[in-house]
């Protein structure tokens, strides 16, 4: 019972909504007072099915370092520690899911930008996976709509 702060996974993929989620996650991380909470920030770098998934993609491992960097500086500025994960894999969701169940994430957050697809908003194919599969809390941040 040393340690039964909330486990707190949050996916950054470099986009702009990755702040404002990354300082979401911290404030639930810290949700149990008085217990150190956990929080464990990773990126997914999609590796095309034509290359090996151990494939060298030195341009988005530099972009991912980044976005970690970035999510480990607003985690200090939020007071707290963050572990980081560069992970490759063939599709974002299912690393996800399977990071948060390795680590055993009590919560997934994520940041959904704002997209459209044929003039329609659209969730894309990774934020339903996890929806749908996770085993713990997922909570969604959705960058807000400018104009």
């Amino acid at each position: 019972m040393a340690d039964d702060g909330l486990k707190v996974l949050v996916a950054v993929g470099g986009h702009k909504v990755d702040e404002e989620t990354v300082r979401l996650a911290c404030r639930i991380a810290k949700l149990r007072e008085g217990h150190k909470p956990r929080l464990y920030a990773v990126h997914v770098i999609e590796v095309n099915r034509s290359l090996p998934l151990s494939a060298p993609v030195e341009h988005e491992v530099e972009r991912g370092e980044e976005v970690l960097d970035e999510a480990e500086q607003l985690a200090a500025e939020n007071d707290l520690e963050v572990e980081t994960e560069m992970v490759q894999a063939r599709d974002t969701g299912p690393a996800i899911v399977g990071e948060a169940e390795e680590w055993g994430a009590d919560v997934i957050v994520m940041g959904l930008p704002y997209k459209r697809r044929f003039g329609e908003f659209n969730l894309g194919k990774t934020v339903p996976y996890v929806l749908k599969n996770a085993n713990c809390r997922v909570v969604l941040f959705r960058e807000k709509l400018d104009g």
